[in-house]
């Protein structure tokens, strides 16, 4: 699931493109099933746009920066997707080999700590 395409407006015989930050913050805002998998996934996009920015920065295929991790090709295009959140396992390679720094919070959700009290 991803953010709906930007809708265009007709003004004065001319299309406009409505930019996609406010299409997401829209959707976000009026769609509860888009926000929940929006905030499943968010881990899930953050590894994938490091993992991106990665390869770009020093121009790797995804087969060898497959090869650099010791997984396969495969595996590298579903980190890149952003739609699987990775095992610790994995974050803990990708830190390993690509000099990555993740930070995993354990802590009670603002909610369940609210519904406590």
């Amino acid at each position: 699931m991803t953010a709906k395409a930007a809708p265009s407006t007709v003004r004065a015989g001319k299309r406009t493109w409505i930019p996609w930050e406010e299409v997401l913050e829209r959707d976000l805002r009026q769609d509860p099933r888009f926000r929940a998998y929006w905030e499943r996934t968010a881990v899930a996009r953050a590894v994938a746009i490091e993992v991106i920015g990665y390869r770009s920065k020093y121009r790797l295929t995804q087969a060898a920066l497959a090869r650099k991790l010791g997984v396969s090709q495969p595996y590298v295009a579903r980190l890149e997707d952003g739609e699987h959140s990775p095992r610790i396992e994995t974050l803990r390679k990708l830190s390993d080999a690509l000099g990555l720094a993740f930070a995993i919070e354990v802590r009670p959700h603002r909610e369940a700590h609210l519904r406590a009290l």
